[in-house]
């Protein structure tokens, strides 16, 4: 962690920016009291082999549950009567 006053964070800004994205925190402060921290972004990490089969075999169980509604139409019509309302 670096802590710079406003004045040195104003004439060395790039140089703190690239501190910050190489990880390292960076607080500035005014009059030694700190009014802002820069913290490096944390990036989303990129979805997993094993999220993606995880969310796959949901969506597998998802639709066993679902019934087709074309079996429910030919019963009616064995019944006689018409899908049409």
């Amino acid at each position: 962690m670096q802590s710079v006053g406003i004045y040195e964070a104003k004439s060395r800004f790039s140089a703190l920016i690239e501190l910050v994205e190489q990880g390292e925190e960076v607080r500035i402060t005014r009059h030694g009291k700190e009014v802002v921290r820069m913290l490096p972004v944390r990036r989303r990490p990129v979805i997993t082999d094993e999220q993606i089969a995880r969310e796959l075999g949901q969506i597998d169980a998802l639709h066993a549950t679902i019934r087709a509604a074309v079996p429910e139409a030919a019963a009616l019509r064995r019944n006689g009567r018409s899908t049409a309302a």
